[in-house]
């Protein structure tokens, strides 16, 4: 008589992935939902000046940055060392403040086109010419509520 044997499967039992998409989208949410988009490329250097007495900006929303500083080391073969002024993620000139405060007044609604405020993120080294002339060109787009950037100076006690 021929003998039969009996196969054995070796292993384990295979792992129930049924709610392994669950899971996924449950973590794509989180990290959808928790997770700030970086707002602008800063192609200048910006040491803030200290100061004592700041504020803190109520609703972010309603601030339009312009930044001066001195170009990083990639950009300096290109503009060379001189303090430059930043808008959005371009170098400009002075001419083009103008335009740039007018096109972020038409992206906010009209409520608040009137609460914008323009806050001039500059290095400390930068010469006091170049905020000037930012300043004029401010007033000739009619942004009169001006901002400037600076970090907490630390107590020497």
């Amino acid at each position: 008589m021929a003998k039969f044997k009996k196969s054995r499967r070796g292993g384990q039992q295979a792992i129930n992935t049924a709610s392994l998409p669950d899971i996924v989208f449950m973590l794509l949410f989180f990290f959808m939902v928790s997770t700030t988009m970086k707002e602008v490329d800063l192609k200048v250097m910006i040491k803030p000046a200290q100061a004592t007495e700041l504020v803190k900006l109520e609703r972010k929303e309603l601030v339009t940055f312009i930044y001066v500083g001195i170009p990083n080391k990639a950009f300096q073969s290109l503009y060379g060392t001189e303090p430059r002024i930043q808008l959005n993620d371009q170098f400009a000139t002075v001419d083009d403040i103008q335009s740039y405060i007018a096109q972020a007044r038409d992206n906010m609604r009209e409520s608040d086109q009137a609460k914008m405020i323009v806050s001039i993120k500059a290095d400390r080294e930068c010469p006091m010419g170049i905020i000037t002339d930012i300043k004029q060109a401010l007033r000739k787009a009619a942004a009169l509520k001006i901002n400037y950037s600076a970090n907490q100076k630390a107590d020497s006690n």
